[in-house]
């Protein structure tokens, strides 16, 4: 058996130490018995009931306690000396009542264990109100046992209290099946959208890229996508859907539909093709409902990229001779205005130059003294990895961001990383 010690005795866990009112409750009865070890065997052995306290102190006394298995109240046995007063309460009635939510059970369960009962149980019924027919009754089941030393104990089984614990029962097993049936519709919810992130890469002669998305959810709103939109053009997609969620990853869902369904004419009409994607985006979610999106249409041939940002953070094109060029804005977010319109803007991707695009979630990770990653940390994360495949080099930001801000993920972080080949 465990010893604990006292101050661990002293303040239980459960208990509200946030009350207005000072701190009280029933700390421990006094229960005298001849022989501790013996009484300790019994409590514990034959009742189930936890040893809550051992210590002997340096005056020679030993402190020992026994708990049931529910509640704070603890029971001292006392091994007074034969010639005082105390000795004389051992083998008397105690006045101690335990209660139960199954009287029957615990009196076979004990009785079993060689533990003594002065009568089998009995029921009692008792109106609340003797003059009032219609009165409620009070009752339940009771009996009477006896420990080692004739210390008398009352079992009791009412039923208000039975009904009470049911209804908690009831109401913890529904919210059990609730949490169960939310975690697995989210399971599904996480697989479905899985299979929205792009499955195969569309073959590219002169850049090779990578992407991924890390959620702090089991579901969330970036996105991030590579579409093949013929005559040797890879379209490059990153998003962040406002929110966080099963409602953000819905939105993600819609507006992922609306550019794969829309990009037959992205090729050869860029701005109206982001256009179409807005109206859609618009017309069917509400008014709150708005995303960032980074747009990228990579010529293989001619090795130039044509881009939209539409209201998204800065693309960070990383020229070979370590300069930075920031790809800004040309737009303003998707999904908020139904008359909207971008610029496209175009630029010449030559060997060794990385383009990089990400989400906030990346910049705006924190460490415990509060400060965010930003984006200088990225980019000199980024030049370390340079001479590294992609896959490789958003690998890396993982470890870095990981080891700026090991506790929780906060936010979702999607990330792409597209290399101009020789």
């Amino acid at each position: 058996m465990t010893s604990i010690s006292l101050e661990r005795e002293t303040v239980p866990e459960n208990v509200r130490l946030d009350a207005p009112d000072p701190y009280l409750r029933l700390n421990a009865v006094n229960v005298y018995v001849r022989d501790l070890d013996r009484s300790l065997h019994f409590y514990v052995e034959q009742l189930g009931f936890h040893l809550t306290l051992d210590r002997h102190l340096q005056s020679g006394q030993r402190l020992l306690a026994v708990a049931p298995p529910d509640g704070t109240g603890f029971l001292r046995l006392i091994a007074p000396s034969a010639d005082s007063e105390a000795y004389k309460l051992i083998g008397r009635p105690t006045q101690i009542v335990f209660l139960t939510e199954d009287v029957i059970a615990k009196y076979l369960e004990w009785s079993k264990r060689g533990v003594h009962f002065r009568y089998t149980p009995r029921l009692r019924r008792i109106k609340y109100d003797e003059a009032r027919d219609d009165a409620p009754v009070w009752g339940g089941v009771f009996t009477s046992f006896q420990d080692v030393d004739g210390n008398s104990f009352t079992l009791v089984g009412l039923d208000e209290v039975n009904h009470e614990i049911e209804a908690r029962r009831r109401a913890i097993a529904e919210k059990i099946e609730a949490e169960r049936r939310v975690a697995q519709e989210l399971e599904i919810a996480r697989k479905v959208q899985a299979r929205l992130f792009p499955q195969t890469l569309p073959c590219c002669g002169t850049l090779e890229y990578a992407g991924i998305c890390h959620q702090a959810r089991q579901v969330g709103g970036d996105y991030y996508d590579f579409l093949d939109l013929g005559q040797e053009t890879v379209g490059l997609i990153i998003g962040d859907i406002a929110g966080k969620g099963i409602a953000a990853a819905l939105l993600m869902a819609n507006l992922q539909a609306n550019l794969r369904s829309q990009c037959a004419t992205a090729l050869l009409q860029p701005a109206r093709f982001l256009q179409s994607v807005n109206q859609l985006f618009y017309e069917n979610t509400d008014a709150s409902a708005y995303a960032t999106l980074f747009f990228g249409e990579y010529d293989d041939r001619q090795r130039r990229l044509r881009y939209a940002n539409c209201g998204h953070l800065p693309g960070l094109l990383m020229r070979r001779d370590q300069k930075v060029e920031r790809l800004d804005s040309t737009a303003t977010v998707l999904g908020l205005f139904s008359n909207w319109s971008c610029s496209i803007e175009e630029c010449a991707l030559s060997p060794g130059d990385t383009l990089v695009l990400y989400t906030d979630g990346v910049t705006e990770a924190f460490n415990q003294h509060e400060e965010e990653f930003g984006e200088q940390r990225l980019i000199e994360g980024l030049y370390r990895s340079r001479e590294l495949p992609p896959e490789t080099v958003v690998q890396s930001v993982l470890r870095d961001l990981h080891e700026f801000s090991p506790r929780e993920q906060g936010d979702d972080i999607t990330l792409i990383v597209a290399k101009c080949r020789g």
